[in-house]
């Protein structure tokens, strides 16, 4: 479980006091207690429909998707990540993360997922994020040999 503070969701409402729909994801977050896998499950489930079920849910399969655009070889947003962290009171580099998020994947995202996904990733470190959804070697088909 990914889970913001009552303190970190204050600070974060400190930096974009004036975004509706920041806001908005702030105060959904704040009613599931802070867990954004929770959140970020209900507003996928909300957006693409209920789902079968299936192993995997839409949030694992959405954040896996997303690591390929965001954790390849252009740094960039990674780059922001790191300008963020550095600076965590800056609406602009908060902004620039969200926007950058929306641009650069193939993932149809609307805004509210994009922010809860950027606070998520800024949460547990772009780093840990990019080896948390990377592919297990069972499902690339790598198979240790057998004896």
């Amino acid at each position: 479980m990914t889970q913001l503070s009552t303190a970190e969701i204050e600070q974060y409402r400190e930096v974009l006091p004036n975004d509706a729909s920041f806001q908005s994801a702030l105060t959904q977050i704040e009613q599931h207690n802070g867990d954004i896998d929770s959140y970020l499950d209900e507003i996928l489930l909300d957006k693409f429909g209920a789902t079968r079920d299936y192993q995997k849910s839409l949030r694992e399969v959405t954040l896996k998707r997303l690591r390929k655009e965001l954790c390849g070889a252009d740094d960039s947003f990674r780059t922001k990540v790191q300008e963020y962290k550095r600076n965590p009171a800056s609406a602009p580099l908060l902004t620039g993360l969200i926007v950058s998020l929306l641009a650069m994947t193939g993932v149809p995202l609307d805004p509210t997922i994009a922010t809860v996904i950027v606070l998520y990733i800024v949460h547990v470190g772009i780093d840990i994020f990019c080896e948390y959804t990377e592919p297990d070697a069972d499902a690339l088909g790598n198979q240790p040999p057998k004896n």
